[in-house]
């Protein structure tokens, strides 16, 4: 599914295509794909919210498949072995970012699905360094785990109070779902916040011992209770909810790579008091080892639904427009 231009997703802007097969150079591996997730940031990039890298792209960074062919560098990886394939394509392992092991801050790394064609696809091309070795067992399950998990452990962890505290979820999709049963299962106490009623009901059967509907009458005027939150809806007005629901000394985190604008903040209310507040950047190697213990340790479930390759653009325009319970992941697996 090739987009050719940034447009509105109800203008149905991907088109599925013949394209050549890409060949492995170097280090690279080729992909055989049998799922790929929808994440939000296809999103952003189908409808241009994330500027254009190249003329045209094949999204999709939730990539599970098998190695069909290696190339001439590769050392670690074998044909035939399961892997995912993430956002975070490659970096440049020089800058003073990477020396320090802030790669997800080098300037000059390359995203799955953005600089460089993704999942979207029967095949795809991954740089051995950065791909991921997956146990067995369903494509469906794992690939939210491959941004929408990593991307909000990064956020969590940036996000945890005191053991035991209590955690907001501002917008209940496919990442907070799978980073809300990690906290609970950590031994925090987890409030979700959705647009939503299907999406809040999810929540509470995950775990969450109480839920809000966004922007409802329920929110007006009532104490921070929380100790720590995070913010998954791309909307800055969120971020002002969430600072309010957050006690002193409490951190809000922000796992969105786009965000409308944040309204003003009134200082001393609401950020006084030593809150933090702090954006996350896409993600480390180490972030998506630590995740992907954890998910297996801790036996974390994916809810999600299969649509064909084709019906990339009716996925997107679900997920848009909050129709998406948990996660929606593409099947590659046939033409």
């Amino acid at each position: 599914m090739v987009l050719h231009r940034p447009s509105p997703v109800e203008s149905t802007p991907l088109r599925l295509e013949e394209v050549e097969t890409p060949a492995p150079r170097g280090a690279e591996v080729l992909v055989r794909v049998d799922r790929c997730g929808v994440c939000r940031t296809d999103l952003h990039v189908v409808e241009g919210d994330l500027p254009p890298r190249l003329p045209a792209i094949v999204p999709g960074h939730e990539i599970v498949g098998q190695v069909a062919a290696l190339g001439s560098d590769v050392r670690s990886l074998a044909v035939g072995d399961r892997v995912g394939i993430p956002w975070l394509h490659s970096t440049c392992g020089r800058c003073e970012f990477c020396a320090t092991g802030r790669e997800n801050l080098c300037d000059q790394k390359e995203f799955t699905g953005f600089s460089v064609n993704g999942g979207y696809s029967q095949y795809a091309v991954g740089d051995e360094g950065y791909v991921l070795r997956l146990p067995t067992g369903d494509g469906a399950h794992f690939a939210p785990f491959l941004c929408a998990g990593i991307i909000g452990y990064r956020a969590l962890k940036a996000a945890l109070p005191r053991p035991g505290g209590r955690i907001g979820f501002f917008g209940f999709g496919g990442s907070a779902h799978l980073t809300m049963q990690l906290a609970i299962r950590q031994g925090y106490d987890a409030v979700a916040y959705a647009r939503d009623p299907q999406h809040l009901e999810l929540a509470r059967k995950l775990g969450a011992s109480a839920t809000f509907l966004s922007g409802g009458s329920s929110l007006e005027g009532r104490a921070p209770t929380l100790d720590g939150a995070v913010v998954f809806a791309p909307a800055g007005e969120v971020v002002v909810q969430a600072l309010r629901a957050t006690k002193k000394g409490g951190t809000v985190s922000i796992a969105a790579i786009h965000m409308s604008p944040i309204p003003a903040i009134d200082y001393d209310r609401w950020l006084f008091g030593e809150r933090c507040l702090r954006s996350v950047e896409a993600n480390s190697r180490a972030d998506a080892r630590e995740f992907l213990d954890l998910a297996t340790r801790l036996n974390l479930e994916s809810t999600v639904s299969v649509r064909p390759l084709a019906e990339a653009n009716d996925a997107l325009r679900d997920l848009k427009h909050d129709r998406v319970v948990g996660a929606v992941v593409l099947d590659c697996s046939q033409a």
